[in-house]
């Protein structure tokens, strides 16, 4: 099969930005590549000792991502050049150098592998791939989520899943209902299920997802009893909505700050009176939209937390 690569060249400062860009436009699967040297922490996570030699950081990066031959890209361009000028307000994005390549499956589906190895998102919750072995040092206390994203989006290694988990963990009580809402890979709901919940319900818009999350289910040992799934947008979608009732002690929605704007006003059906409902995937330019939508659909803000660019928060309803 083939796709378009649409690469963007530049800096490593902006490369946050261009990736929530790339997203707020639904652009997927974001590759990164610069030549920023890795921290021993990095080292640590990826298990390397020895790493090739690589060239100078000169500031510069690339940011990819992959479309469909059937995209139209004129627009697709517009799209991008035209975002690209509203974060010169806030960065400098360098060269913005676009381009356009046809690729086939084989040259990329597969290669993130290589590079995507064991690592602990929180103390004691340890992230394994499912085509990797468990490292030496594992401890019998630690939560072990074997994972295999596939084409979905979830590997614990972002910033934005890793406030959401730090959350759930902080506000999870033993037999808790958890709503996932964007699902993807099911990394959420499986890391609350390990953490005490009861049970988990996982929305997305992506069939493809859902499919993802419930293979992870089965290679954690979670079964039907403890989780389920559905295909829609909460948002909007009546009957979607009707599916997955209300009730939650915990919703969590590591999406986009566009997203969770407009479910802010929906989600309070879906929980309980002193539910807890965790938003992250939300870039700080976006901070005070958020916080804003939050206080004016009935919430109050119990705690915000940051990591580098990304912002999570966990508010209550507020009585």
């Amino acid at each position: 099969m083939k796709w378009i690569k649409v690469s963007l060249k530049t800096t490593t400062e902006a490369v946050d930005l261009i990736s929530a860009l790339f997203d707020e436009i639904g652009l997927e699967g974001i590759e990164i590549q610069d030549h920023v040297p890795l921290s021993q922490e990095d080292k640590e996570k990826m298990f390397i000792d020895i790493l090739p030699e690589l060239p100078p950081d000169d500031g510069s990066a690339v940011v990819s991502s992959y479309v469909g031959t059937d995209t139209d890209i004129g627009e697709l361009k517009e799209k991008i050049e035209a975002g690209l000028e509203d974060l010169k307000l806030f960065t400098d994005p360098g060269a913005c150098e676009l381009s356009f390549e046809e690729k086939d499956d084989k040259d990329w589906i597969d290669n993130w592998k290589e590079y995507f190895k064991p690592f602990y998102a929180m103390e004691h919750i340890l992230i394994k791939p499912s085509w990797e072995e468990l490292p030496e040092g594992t401890k019998k206390e630690d939560l072990v989520i074997e994972i295999d994203p596939g084409t979905a989006f979830g590997t614990g290694s972002h910033e934005t899943t890793r406030l959401c988990m730090e959350s759930i963990q902080n506000y999870m009580k033993p037999g808790a209902a958890l709503l996932d809402v964007g699902c993807g890979s099911g990394i959420l709901s499986i890391a609350g299920l390990k953490l005490g919940a009861g049970r988990a319900v996982g929305t997305d818009i992506d069939e493809n997802a859902v499919r993802v999350a419930w293979e992870n289910m089965e290679r954690n040992g979670i079964t039907g009893k403890e989780f389920t799934a559905f295909v829609g947008n909460l948002i909007d979608d009546t009957e979607l909505q009707e599916k997955v009732g209300g009730g939650y002690d915990i919703v969590a929605a590591n999406i986009l700050a566009d997203v969770i704007i407009p479910l802010s006003g929906e989600i309070a059906g879906h929980m309980k009176e002193d539910g807890v409902f965790i938003s992250s995937g939300i870039i700080n330019t976006k901070k005070e939209e958020v916080e804003k939508a939050l206080l004016k659909n009935g919430f109050e803000i119990l705690e915000v937390r940051q990591k580098k660019d990304w912002v999570s928060f966990a508010a209550k309803i507020r009585r």
